[in-house]
């Protein structure tokens, strides 16, 4: 049976997560600016308390963004040191999908509007729809002011506002039937959405683990 390791650092959450033998643990904790010190750590205890070695791991997911630019890399780092010392290959998966996963499996929510708190008064956004258990994108994600974001359909009564992004909840361009805007990324689902990636082959070697950040700019302009 497939043993797939997950990990994700991209928001302030940090959490990892393993599915062994059909089995699934996971770990997670919310700790701004200590996920350096603590993923090593954290994967170390998940695979102890599991029984299983990381030579047993067949594939290493992780959340690839978009999120804290420190918090990506700091994955991306960790992830490309271990598949290339195992010799594994790694299954990136979007930080708002992985939000609208959990928007699923917490609230039963079909359809999602994910938003990340992105500084600069901008949002990451996507939209996702559940197809056989797995949330999928309708469109393209993005970095939007929050005047700017829209639903595919235009219509909000069937959709579920997700992240840190609601905080804007009152300039977003939409309204949706209801909404979590405490809510982060967890290791959990980003397995879940792992796990059919790699059912269809999508893993990658190891050096093509890269961030996707939707945009390059990683400071405030200064002001003339």
């Amino acid at each position: 049976m497939t043993t797939l390791l997950a990990l994700d650092t991209a928001t302030e959450a940090c959490s990892v997560a393993l599915l062994h033998e059909g089995k699934i643990t996971s770990h997670y904790e919310v700790i701004p600016r200590l996920h350096a010190q603590k993923l090593l750590p954290m994967i170390q205890a998940l695979l102890a308390d599991a029984g299983v070695a990381l030579s047993a791991v067949d594939a290493i997911a992780f959340g690839r963004g978009p999120g804290a630019f420190t918090g990506v890399r700091i994955a991306i780092g960790v992830v490309q040191g271990l598949a290339f010392a195992l010799e594994r290959p790694v299954l990136p998966v979007s930080n708002l999908a992985v939000l609208a996963q959990r928007a699923l499996r917490e609230h039963g929510a079909t359809r999602v509007a994910a938003a990340i708190d992105a500084r600069m008064d901008e949002v990451y956004w996507g939209c996702y729809q559940e197809v056989k258990g797995e949330m999928q994108l309708q469109g393209s994600e993005a970095v939007l002011p929050p005047g700017q974001v829209a639903l595919p359909d235009g219509n909000g009564d069937s959709w579920f506002g997700a992240g840190t992004g609601w905080g804007y909840a009152e300039r977003l361009a939409v309204k949706v039937a209801a909404q979590d805007q405490a809510m982060l990324p967890h290791a959990l689902d980003l397995l879940t959405l792992a796990g059919f990636a790699w059912a269809r082959g999508e893993s990658v070697p190891a050096e093509q683990a890269q961030p996707v950040y939707l945009r390059d700019k990683v400071a405030t302009p200064k002001k003339a």
